[in-house]
């Protein structure tokens, strides 16, 4: 392989993949745009998620487990409250009124009713670690990773936040992203704002219409989070002619969208349902069409205009190819997935291969800075580590403020160099954490040579053959331009 051709394989594993790892050269070969599209024929199913729950089964396993820890609670302060009546002397009439029960006997149901809430253990905490390691593996075990890049890609594109929804959260990336990344936008758009897990989190479970059955009898109104964001957000973006009334029609429509409350039923609890009664009922203009339908095919067929219409191209195709290629994208590439768009009506696919077949998308050098967990991600790459382990892995990513399915609003995280430039401190920490880990097994002059075929940059290699120490060349080698950037 000429010195050319192996540089255009780094740069593909670097941009489009997770980073370079042993074998990684070899399996790009001298064609790296065939071998980032080959990579997209492949099942992107994880075929260890056998074992996982799905949404709906984990949402109710931590809804139990709520319940149960109530339960506890109660009868432990109960029991507490008997003990302290038999212990307590006899007291008259006029001093049980004066002076009631002692605050520390009090305090001491309170706390007995503590303890026994946390002896209920918590089953969300656990999911998500075994959601996470799966997740992460997949990745640091792929060849290239463009199509882990696509689902990380869409995840945070349609975020949802394990600080609210713990329990569906890796789920909903597994059921309702994965399973479509590749696919139409349309049907990705249609399977995340119908999943459980969206709709929890964008609090559309109680949102009413007003002359809605629900919203008549309990005087409770619209919710208009899911509507504003999946527009502003999902599909059309900022400042593209939709209007407060069209955020509010589309609100009405989506009334209904809500989940089958666990407690009153054990065995499909967590479940997408419609419910007619939350329903507004009429018609529903949205930009400026009128949608009449009466059921959840309302909701589906604004959906189905949204995904179609040319701002949601445009959106997209900003949005794909500033994370993959820089801060302020090439025109004629947004341009020309922008169109692709169009012209296959959404298909995810062709828009990825158009990404990876123009010229505009390899030019330049790598010069956009990696969002935390890809940066990690690459470093463990590096050193062929196949398995992590995801109680220290997600301890890291929350230092580096990419929690995993934590982002603090909709928007999800941002994918430009300044919001993340003054956090590369602190992953020189986490470098040299990892360094001191690897150091008696990772050895630096090999992932130079071998796994980035020498495509290191001169005064990084110099760098680390002066190191003093294996575990000190390994850190000035994570924290590279060639490491932190793509």
């Amino acid at each position: 392989m000429s010195n050319s051709a192996k540089a255009e394989a780094v740069l593909a594993l670097r941009r489009f993949g997770m980073g370079p790892r042993p074998g990684s050269i070899a399996a790009v070969g001298t064609d790296p745009r065939g071998a980032l599209i080959a990579e997209l024929d492949r099942p992107l199913a994880l075929t260890a998620a056998a074992s996982l729950p799905s949404s709906a089964k984990a949402y109710r396993t931590v809804a139990d487990a709520n319940a149960r820890r109530t339960a506890r609670a109660k009868q432990a302060q109960q029991q507490a409250k008997k003990q302290q009546i038999a212990a307590a002397p006899v007291m008259s009439e006029e001093q049980t009124q004066t002076q009631g029960p002692a605050q520390g006997q009090e305090k001491d149901g309170e706390m007995a009713a503590k303890q026994a809430a946390e002896a209920v253990p918590d089953p969300g905490r656990p999911m998500y670690l075994q959601e996470t390691k799966l997740r992460t593996e997949a990745a640091l075990g792929a060849d290239i990773g463009f199509a882990e890049r696509l689902v990380w890609f869409w995840s945070n594109h349609f975020c949802v936040s394990a600080y609210k929804i713990q329990s569906m959260s890796g789920a909903y990336e597994r059921e309702a992203i994965r399973a479509n990344a590749l696919g139409h936008f349309v049907d990705l758009l249609q399977a995340v704002e119908g999943h459980p897990a969206m709709l929890f989190y964008l609090d559309n479970l109680g949102s009413m219409g007003a002359n809605s059955i629900a919203g008549i009898n309990r005087s409770r109104g619209l919710n208009e989070n899911i509507a504003r964001e999946i527009m502003e957000l999902h599909t059309l973006g900022v400042r593209t002619g939709y209007s407060q009334d069209d955020v509010i029609g589309f609100a009405n429509v989506l009334t209904g969208w809500t989940l089958v409350p666990p407690g009153d039923n054990p065995e499909h609890g967590g479940e997408f349902i419609f419910n007619p009664r939350l329903h507004e009922p009429g018609g529903q203009t949205v930009l400026g069409k009128r949608y009449e339908q009466d059921d959840a095919e309302q909701g589906r067929a604004v959906l189905r205009d949204l995904a179609a219409h040319p701002a949601t191209a445009t959106h997209v195709a900003t949005k794909l190819a500033r994370h993959f290629v820089a801060d302020e994208p090439p025109p004629a590439l947004v341009a020309q997935m922008a169109k692709t768009f169009c012209d296959t009506e959404g298909d995810l696919k062709q828009v990825a291969i158009a990404l990876v077949s123009s010229d505009e998308a390899w030019r330049g050098p790598p010069s956009k800075l990696k969002r935390p967990g890809e940066w990690v991600v690459g470093m463990v790459r590096a050193t062929g580590i196949r398995e992590v382990d995801p109680t220290r892995f997600t301890g890291g990513q929350d230092l580096l403020g990419e929690g995993l399915w934590r982002p603090s609003a909709p928007k999800g995280y941002p994918d430009d160099e300044a919001s993340w430039i003054d956090g590369v401190g602190r992953r020189l920490d986490i470098a040299n954490n990892f360094a001191e880990r690897v150091a008696a097994t990772a050895d630096p002059q090999a992932i130079i040579e071998d796994v980035f075929a020498s495509e290191i940059a001169p005064e990084v290699k110099q760098a680390v053959g002066r190191a003093e120490s294996r575990q000190q060349a390994l850190a000035l080698l994570f924290m590279s331009a060639d490491f932190l950037r793509r």
